[in-house]
């Protein structure tokens, strides 16, 4: 088949393919989503693309036609036969039959120096998958990705509003972000009840502060959003720091203990980790 002529409802009918809900599975069948998506990730020819949760590949078929190849990582046993069958024979896609959330990315990734995620992510596992890919540190330049409204809300917030939280904190210090487009439950099959937005996360090449150590400053942002509505004081007593230690970490910071996580920007979370950081390291 024509990757031009690949169409979601079709092939679901040729296949007699049936949905599972315990994956999450959403299938767009609108041609503007799709084109939006290859446009907003700005695929071209030098571009290495890995598309995770491919469906039956009708945004695959449209990524085989700008990218330079395309990697598809496909969990359902059901639908690796009619990917296999309806895109095999392009020599610039490979198929990986494999839970996302177990792929060595590294290795999959080798030398290619333009690496894009391009994905309409099963819901279920949209921030495992992002939280994976960026701690570990591999070499995508972005991530464009079709996801629920409220996580997108949930990345883009600011401190101050109840959407902001450890996710913000994490994608904002790795990431630059944009807004794509928004995607009504009408674009899929079946339909979803929840709206959907395409987002754009653009690896920075320096994380957008410098915490003296990522890993506490991140250990300090869980702890926190963990205990929204109690002070950071009591989070910050998770990291077992003594109490008079603490207390000089904050007077250093300049950061009331008071406050509770939820209004912390993302550099008074990477100075209040340094200032703990420091008394750790004095002990």
């Amino acid at each position: 088949m024509d990757l031009k002529d690949i169409k979601t409802q079709e092939l679901v009918k040729k296949y007699n393919f049936k949905f599972s809900k315990s994956l999450g599975q959403n299938f767009l069948v609108d041609d503007s989503v799709l084109s939006d998506i290859v446009d907003g990730a700005d695929v071209n020819n030098e571009d290495f693309i890995i598309e995770i949760g491919p469906g039956v590949g009708t945004l695959t078929a449209q990524l085989l036609m700008k990218a330079k190849k395309v990697t598809a990582i496909e969990l359902d046993n059901d639908l690796i036969p009619i990917l296999e069958q309806e895109l095999g024979e392009n020599q610039n896609f490979s198929l990986i039959h494999k839970d996302a959330l177990k792929v060595d990315f590294n290795e999959l990734i080798g030398d290619e120096k333009s690496v894009k995620l391009v994905a309409n992510l099963p819901y279920y596992v949209t921030t495992p998958i992002i939280v994976k890919l960026l701690k570990d540190g591999y070499n995508f330049k972005s991530l464009t990705i079709m996801i629920q409204k409220e996580v997108a809300e949930r990345i883009n917030a600011e401190p101050d509003c109840k959407e902001y939280g450890a996710l913000s904190v994490l994608v904002q210090y790795y990431c630059n972000t944009s807004i794509v487009r928004r995607v009504a439950p009408t674009c899929f099959m079946p339909r979803p009840k929840v709206e959907s937005i395409v987002i754009r996360l653009d690896r920075l090449e320096e994380p957008r502060v410098k915490a003296k150590d990522t890993k506490l400053m991140f250990e300090l942002v869980r702890a926190g959003f963990n205990m929204r509505r109690k002070t950071l004081w009591n989070a910050a007593k998770t990291l077992k720091l003594e109490k008079e230690k603490l207390e000089e970490a904050f007077e250093r910071s300049g950061i009331d203990p008071k406050r509770r996580a939820e209004t912390l920007t993302l550099e008074e979370f990477a100075t209040l980790s340094d200032c703990i950081y420091d008394m750790k390291t004095n002990c």
